[in-house]
C-alpha cells in the first residue's frame, strides 16, 4: 500500500536514479568544482537569471545556511507558527544563527504585511530583537499557496523595511505547478532575496539548492556552507539529480501529478458524510477532520500523520508516484471505516 503520509515517503524517481548513476563514472573535481555542478548552476541561471547556488544534503541545512547569510545574532527571523524552521527542525535554526524566530498566527498558514506590521514597533528598540527576515514557505505548511500578488506585498514590505525575504521552498515545484507561471517569475520577479529550492520531496534521493539572488547576502555565503556542514565533497551526486529534474521539466510534471492526486482526494473525499476538509486544496497535502472511531483503523491500512491532535486535525499527502488507483483505495477504505 502506498503512504498518505508524507512526500519524502515515496521513492526516487527513474530518471534521477540514472542520473545518479551516470555521475558515477569517472572522476570529477570534489567540493562543486565538478562539471555537473558547473552545468547544474547554468540551469539555475538559465531559468532565474542572477543567482549564486550552494547544494545541500537536506531542506534544515538548506535554511540554516539561508537564514544565517541573512541574519545576524540580535536580530529576528518572522514566520509563521506553522513553519518548518520553528516546529519540524529541532531547534537548529535558532542554534546554527544564534538568532530569535519570531513565529506568527495565521489561519492559513501564510503571512502578511499586516499580520507582521506590529513587529515594527520594535526597530530602534536596544531592548528587543531586531526584525530582519520575513521566511515564509512556498508552499506552506498547510498546503497553501501565496498568490504573485501576496509574496510581492510581502517583499515589498520588507524591503521597505530594511528586511530580506526568505523562501523556503521545499515544495516551491508545487506551488509553481499551482499558480502555472514560470520559476523566475514566482521567486525573483516577486522579489524573494533567498531561497530553497527543494528536490528531496519531489522526487530526488537527497539534496536542496540554495539560490541567493540579493548580491548583499552572497560574500559570506561559501562559509557558512562549509561551517555548517554542508558542503558536499561529492558534490556532482546532487547536482546530477537536479539536472535530471529540470530535463523536460520533470520538476514541474511530477509536482503537477502529486497536485492532480491531491485534487482528486480531495473530490472524493468531498462525497463522504462526516468528513470535513480544513484547509483550502492547493498543493500536494490535504487537511481533514474525520469521524475520531475511523483514524485507527484507517492506520492500520495507510499511513499519515495527525497534525491538530485537539482537533483531530490530519494531513494527507500525494507525491509523484501516487496513482489514481491509491486514491481510490484510499477512500474505500476510508468509508469502509466511517460506516463501522
Amino acid at each position: 500500500m502506498k503512504s498518505f503520509a508524507s512526500d519524502n515517503y515515496s521513492g526516487v524517481h527513474p530518471a534521477i536514479m540514472d542520473a545518479i548513476i551516470r555521475a558515477n563514472a569517472d572522476h570529477q573535481i570534489s567540493y562543486g568544482d565538478d562539471e555537473i555542478t558547473a552545468e547544474m548552476n547554468q540551469i539555475f541561471r538559465d531559468n532565474f537569471g542572477d543567482v549564486e547556488v550552494l547544494y545541500s544534503f537536506n531542506g534544515t541545512g538548506a535554511n540554516i545556511v539561508s537564514l544565517k547569510c541573512a541574519v545576524l545574532p540580535f536580530q529576528s527571523v518572522i514566520c509563521t507558527e506553522t513553519a518548518h524552521i520553528h516546529v519540524d527542525e529541532c531547534g537548529a535554526p535558532t542554534q546554527n544563527i544564534g538568532s530569535t524566530l519570531v513565529p506568527l498566527k495565521t489561519p492559513d498558514g501564510k503571512l502578511t504585511p499586516d499580520i507582521i506590521e506590529h513587529q515594527l514597533s520594535f526597530i530602534g528598540n536596544v531592548h528587543h530583537v531586531q526584525p530582519k527576515v520575513i521566511s515564509v514557505s512556498q508552499s506552506t505548511e498547510l498546503g497553501t499557496v501565496y498568490s504573485l500578488e501576496e509574496l510581492t506585498a510581502l517583499a515589498d514590505f520588507a524591503h521597505k523595511y530594511d528586511m530580506f525575504l526568505h523562501v523556503d521552498g521545499a515544495r516551491i515545484s508545487n506551488a509553481v505547478a499551482n499558480l502555472g507561471c514560470t520559476l523566475k517569475e514566482a521567486t525573483v520577479d516577486c522579489g524573494v532575496d533567498i531561497m530553497s529550492f527543494g528536490g528531496t520531496k519531489n522526487g530526488m534521493m537527497m539534496g536542496e539548492a540554495i539560490l541567493i539572488f540579493n548580491k548583499k547576502l552572497r560574500k559570506h555565503a561559501p562559509y557558512y556552507h562549509k561551517q555548517t556542514g554542508q558542503l558536499f565533497s561529492k558534490n556532482r551526486f546532487i547536482a546530477a539529480q537536479f539536472k535530471a529534474l529540470f530535463t523536460n521539466d520533470l520538476w514541474k510534471k511530477m509536482a503537477a501529478h502529486s497536485n492532480k492526486m491531491a485534487q482528486l482526494l480531495k473530490a472524493e473525499i468531498s462525497k463522504i458524510e462526516g468528513v470535513t476538509i480544513t484547509q483550502e486544496v492547493q498543493a500536494n497535502a490535504v487537511f481533514v477532520i474525520i469521524p475520531k472511531h475511523a483514524v485507527e483503523p484507517l492506520r492500520n491500512t495507510y499511513r499519515f500523520y495527525d497534525w491538530n491532535v485537539e482537533i483531530g486535525e490530519l494531513r494527507w499527502m500525494c507525491t509523484f508516484d501516487t496513482t489514481e488507483e491509491d486514491v481510490k483505495g484510499f477512500v474505500e477504505k476510508l468509508k469502509d471505516v466511517i460506516n463501522i
